[in-house]
């Protein structure tokens, strides 16, 4: 997967001399496994005035993070993920000239984190602080697209793994996936964390597929046809399966409830059957709220 790096652009509730909006660029290392230390990723910011609000600007960051993370013996990003929807065409130009491939994600586990703690700890205590609320983040609603025929599952099932089963997910066999360190969800050892199974014959082709679309969570839609979708990237979503019947209903039902106590956190799994023992793919995932 190579290194990832996380990237914001945008403005802050911070006031400028002249009562304009200051921006920020945020660029940290992602969390792409269970073995990170979180205190000890790689975090670059650097305020910009509202008439700098540029993809020259924002190369010239980029840039300016690579040599100081070069400068700590930091290897530079093999892609960078961005979460900004509306900012795509800018991030994506700016990361283009700087020559790291960016895509969009909303799977951004470290940035969120990282900009949660500046928005309840820092700027509050910065001059020009306003609380005045901040445009929405949000993309356009997205239409869920079914699944290519050849990648259809035979077979799927909800389940269950307690927070202190995953202490062991660095040894479990598996082809393609992404997990993040669980502690940071401040989850106790026996909290259940739910899931999805996926059992199909075509396992390996279904999973190196996800491997592309930067899985962000999954969901369960109600309504007078409800359906388990899958969110990717930063406005995208597919069918998994149907929920015919009151019983699928009141497990998908019973899914979002246990999502919740565990403050978000579930997975997703793909094997070739119930019997395996391993996985051709795996994802820990986390839906956030991004900021």
């Amino acid at each position: 997967m190579g290194t990832v790096w996380e990237l914001d652009f945008y403005s802050r509730p911070l006031l400028d001399d002249n009562n304009k909006k200051l921006w920020e660029v945020l660029l940290c290392e992602g969390l792409v496994g269970t073995g990170v230390d979180v205190d000890r990723l790689f975090r670059y910011s650097k305020f910009l005035s509202s008439s700098e609000v540029n993809s020259i600007s924002l190369k010239g960051a980029i840039e300016e993070a690579i040599a100081e993370a070069a400068s700590q013996g930091i290897a530079p990003p093999s892609r960078i993920r961005y979460f900004r929807y509306q900012m795509q065409n800018m991030i994506l130009r700016a990361c283009d000239e700087a020559g790291v491939p960016a895509r969009p994600s909303r799977r951004t586990v470290a940035l969120q984190r990282w900009l949660s703690d500046r928005t309840q700890t820092l700027y509050p205590t910065m001059a020009g602080y306003t609380s005045a609320p901040s445009p929405s983040v949000a993309a356009p609603p997205p239409s869920p697209q079914p699944l290519p025929d050849a990648l259809l599952g035979q077979q799927w099932s909800f389940v269950t793994l307690e927070a202190a089963a995953f202490a062991d997910l660095p040894d479990w066999e598996i082809g393609f996936g992404e997990s993040f360190p669980l502690d940071m969800a401040n989850l106790e050892p026996n909290t259940p964390i739910p899931g999805l199974l996926i059992f199909s014959p075509r396992a390996t082709a279904l999973a190196a597929w996800m491997s592309g679309l930067e899985l962000a969570y999954w969901r369960i839609e109600s309504g007078k046809t409800p359906q388990i979708i899958l969110e990717t990237g930063a406005a995208d979503s597919w069918v998994l399966a149907g929920l015919p019947g009151a019983d699928l209903l009141a497990e998908a039902q019973a899914f979002e409830t246990a999502k919740a106590k565990a403050n978000q956190v579930h997975f997703i799994g793909i094997q070739d059957s119930r019997e395996s023992e391993s996985f051709a793919g795996f994802w820990l995932l986390q839906e956030l709220v991004l900021g």
